[in-house]
């Protein structure tokens, strides 16, 4: 009698730890969350980002799976990965530059969609406004002080008489940003000299020919010339040509020097908005958009070594 009631006890334990052990797998399946995100391309900007959001989400302690699609910077494959994406009902999308978080919003007004690398979400009709986007779309501005960036170049070059400009004119955040430093250069009274490039393939191309009539480059947050950053890099070493580029990782990888954006912190930014929506603490329709909240000063000192500039004689703007 005394086994058979140790027996029937085992067996009660037994099967309570595997009931328990089946909640808790539910559990973790229920609360596990899906992201789907979408990036134009791959370059390191862009890429710092989205590990930056996975950081983030993972400090606002959400367990997610993801669903990761890069459209190498085809329109066809924004469309049809979006299509996907939707398809799928993941609980959150995010869109990593413009033209991604364009294509996601153009296939939902449901699913909430956090952006990050976005220059300007109200021009680029993601949201109503910065403070109260008024859409299912929310997250981070990538716009940096334009005028500081120009600044920190002018004083790298000193006594400049025509600065250069690249970007591609095809992508609307580089515009921006490029109109912004030629009115900073202008009030400066600065020559300026713009030239642009469709594609990576036309990228030393310009860069070259630019070179040869400037004091001094300026590259603004564009994912064409981001993308082709040590490629820009090999002719600025070899031309003696300082560039002050819109973000750390396009200047770590070919530039000179920024006063600028660190693409991880900024998606680790979004990520911790990411995490509060899915928690169901915040909307996008009212949740804020918001801009870097660390800015700092990067110089390539192998570049600044290059081009025989002192790295401790390049300081941030005031």
């Amino acid at each position: 009698m005394k086994k058979k009631k140790i027996m029937t006890t085992l067996l009660a334990m037994s099967a309570a730890l595997l009931l328990a052990a089946c909640g808790n797998k539910e559990s973790k399946k229920d609360t596990q969350k899906t992201v789907g995100v979408l990036q134009i391309v791959q370059h390191p900007s862009l890429d710092a980002a989205y590990e930056g959001f996975k950081e983030g989400l993972k400090e606002g302690g959400k367990n997610v799976k993801f669903d990761y699609q890069n459209a190498q910077n085809n329109q066809d494959n924004l469309k049809s990965m979006s299509e996907k994406l939707v398809k799928e009902k993941a609980d959150l999308l995010l869109g990593i530059a413009t033209p991604s978080a364009q294509s996601l919003a153009n296939e939902t007004q449901d699913i909430p969609i956090v952006i990050t690398a976005v220059t300007d979400p109200v021009a680029a009709k993601l949201a109503k406004s910065l403070k109260k986007p008024g859409t299912n779309v929310t997250g981070t501005t990538d716009m940096v002080p334009i005028d500081k960036q120009i600044e920190l170049l002018l004083s790298i070059v000193k006594d400049a008489k025509t600065i250069g400009i690249m970007y591609n004119s095809g992508e609307a955040n580089s515009k921006i940003q490029a109109d912004l430093a030629e009115k900073a250069l202008k009030k400066a009274n600065v020559k300026v000299k713009v030239l642009t490039a469709n594609t990576t393939n036309d990228v030393q191309q310009v860069t070259t020919s630019l070179a040869k009539d400037v004091d001094g480059i300026y590259i603004p947050t564009d994912n064409t010339f981001a993308s082709a950053a040590a490629v820009i890099g090999e002719v600025a070493k070899q031309t003696k040509t300082p560039i002050v580029a819109g973000s750390v990782e396009q200047v770590e990888t070919g530039g000179l020097a920024t006063y600028g954006i660190d693409y991880k912190e900024l998606g680790k930014q979004t990520g911790l908005m990411a995490a509060k929506i899915l928690d169901g603490k915040e909307k996008p329709a009212t949740t804020a958009i918001e801009s870097a909240k660390n800015l700092k000063l990067v110089v390539n000192e192998d570049m600044a070594k290059a081009l025989g500039i002192d790295p401790a004689s390049i300081v941030a703007p005031k």
